[in-house]
């Protein structure tokens, strides 16, 4: 249909880099042996997901033995199957120490990082991120911790994950080169990023928006706390394109204009393959604004 929102274009992120619409995530990569491991991000990689996105803070729960257990998950099986490092964009973050919680600081963030490379078992990282906001940081101090990991080439680009509009904005003052991503929650049952400005501000300066949990941590392919409404609607989408309630959910982010990156975290090779199937289906603009309402419980103004 000439009518259909969705976009299953390559995003741009940064200058030169091109990421698929839909991205792996790890925040529950605590699978059950290194070699299947590399055969779900190979599987994932196949199906255009070549943006892995992780985080120092990731094993703490979902089955993981701690901090960093799931970049040092990553290490092993880029250590396993080294060729795969050249076929993913890589992401992390930092920012979070469990009973602190924030630190942004910028001897925190670069020794953070440092340690995050040494877990992946890489030389570089793609992409760094702020996993969350400290609200006791100066961003001119965080801006020079990124001067200092790029300039020693370390990292190649910035971004921030759970910041306000606001936050943004003071940060990308005191930078030298471009934030280049914004990090948050986005899904057909969370669309604050629509309201507040998230959205709007990754247009008007070229951030690339990551949306982390994009199916409600799972709760929208099961149905549990999700709106019956909003779960009617999604099914008979999804029984009219003959894919999943799960593929439409994702759907509905890849039709915003902001060219969202839908961070999925499942660890199952066949519904990464039924998400996949989100970037044929249509949806037209009376289909997404019908999600909207049936999300809100409210009639449009």
């Amino acid at each position: 249909m000439s009518n259909n929102l969705v976009s299953d274009s390559l995003r741009r992120l940064g200058e030169n880099v091109e990421v698929g619409p839909i991205a792996f995530g790890c925040w529950r990569f605590v699978g059950t042996s290194d070699t299947e491991n590399a055969r779900l991000i190979s599987h994932a990689v196949d199906l255009g997901m070549n943006f892995v996105d992780n985080a120092d803070v990731y094993g703490l729960d979902w089955g993981g033995n701690g901090f960093g257990a799931c970049e040092d998950a990553l290490g092993r099986v880029l250590a396993l199957q080294p060729s795969l490092r050249s076929q993913i964009v890589l992401a992390t973050k930092g920012g979070i120490i469990p009973g602190v919680p924030y630190d942004s600081s910028g001897t925190y963030l670069i020794s953070a990082c440092e340690a995050s490379l040494r877990r992946m078992n890489v030389e570089h990282i793609d992409l760094y991120q702020i996993h969350r906001p400290d609200l006791f940081t100066h961003p001119e101090e965080i801006a020079a911790a990124f001067v200092s990991l790029r300039d020693r080439g370390l990292v190649s680009m910035f971004g921030v994950t759970n910041y306000t509009p606001a936050q943004i904005s003071a940060l990308a003052a005191f930078v030298d080169e471009p934030l280049v991503s914004s990090q948050v929650e986005f899904s057909c049952s969370s669309l604050s990023p629509l309201r507040d400005g998230t959205l709007d501000m990754c247009i008007e300066h070229e951030l690339t928006p990551f949306a982390w949990s994009p199916l409600a941590g799972g709760r929208i392919a099961t149905g549990e706390g999700i709106p019956v409404s909003l779960i009617s609607v999604l099914d008979e989408l999804a029984v009219r394109e003959r894919v999943s309630r799960a593929a439409i959910a994702i759907a509905f982010l890849l039709a915003h204009p902001s060219d969202v990156v839908a961070i999925v975290g499942t660890q199952n090779s066949e519904r990464l393959s039924d998400v996949s199937s989100a970037k044929s289906v249509c949806l037209t603009r009376e289909d997404v604004y019908r999600i909207v309402v049936a999300s809100e419980g409210v009639p449009l103004p």
